[in-house]
């Protein structure tokens, strides 16, 4: 399989009064075409080691990697004007809070278009044709009145389902999705994981899924890199998650309720510095 993204020595690290505070430690991986997942607690750096891939550490943040490369490029050396021609259109970001993503004052239909258009170069009817598809691609209906409707006129659940078009409109060669399924019903989770998991499967797109459901990384994604404090402490194959050995992921399932359960209170996770 050749490698879609190879990441070496990644770490960011942000300021503080007593120096600077590393949030990441020397993340390492490479994928292909593939679903990786990338599981751990509030906090771990799963964020922000997404946005590093796609060099959006916010400032005063600093990130840095001894190899960041997609497909050949070494984005660590990309100008601003590299990073246009890949940020939306090559790679993408599905952010956690459409609140804070999508722009307050446009309406969703001109969000879509304008994303379509800056990406693709396509006719402004055939990008609103385009919009108005990707949205019953991820299980809108009233289509009509969403694209007209502004950020703030749309529940949590469907801003997340907007906020999916528009990051998948451009058709990219991987995605990063940092808990893309979180708010939106269990029935629409499942029609959104099939839009993500045939894009995989039939474009060949590269799939980074960041999430807390260990459940649903262990059915939906083909490997598992497991987070704690900044650094990688464990790597398996999805469908393994559940025998995993490292005691930290081994206490992250064990504190997962269970409808068969009769275990009160759930288990407290027990951490040891020596992992971080």
């Amino acid at each position: 399989m050749s490698h879609l993204l190879n990441v070496e020595n990644l770490r960011v690290s942000f300021p503080s009064r007593l120096g600077p505070v590393q949030v990441v430690k020397g993340v390492g991986f490479s994928m292909g075409r593939e679903r990786i997942g990338i599981v751990g607690e509030s906090g771990s750096g799963k964020s922000q080691t997404g946005r590093a891939i796609l060099g959006l550490t916010p400032s005063p943040g600093q990130a840095t990697a001894d190899r960041l490369e997609f497909d050949g490029t070494d984005l660590s050396r990309l100008s601003a004007s590299g990073w246009r021609s890949i940020r939306g259109k090559r790679i993408s970001m599905v952010m956690q809070d459409p609140k804070f993503s999508l722009n307050p004052v446009m309406t969703v239909s001109q969000q879509l278009v304008e994303a379509c258009q800056v990406h693709t170069k396509m006719s402004k009817s055939h990008a609103k044709s385009k919009s108005v598809k990707m949205l019953e691609a991820v299980q809108i209906h009233d289509v009509q009145r969403v694209m007209g409707a502004y950020p703030h006129e749309l529940s949590g659940g469907m801003g997340q389902r907007v906020m999916i078009a528009m990051m998948l409109i451009a058709e990219p060669e991987l995605l990063i999705a940092d808990e893309p399924t979180s708010a939106l019903d269990v029935t629409v989770q499942i029609e959104v994981l099939k839009i993500l998991d045939n894009l995989v499967i039939e474009r060949g797109m590269g799939l980074i899924f960041i999430s807390h459901d260990l459940r649903l990384v262990s059915s939906f994604c083909d490997r598992v890199l497991v987070m704690y404090a900044g650094v990688i402490v464990e790597e398996i194959q999805a469908s393994e998650l559940m025998n995993a050995k490292h005691p930290y992921t081994q206490g992250l399932l064990n504190c997962l309720p269970r409808i068969d359960g009769h275990m009160r209170p759930l288990p407290t996770l027990q951490r040891d510095e020596a992992w971080g």
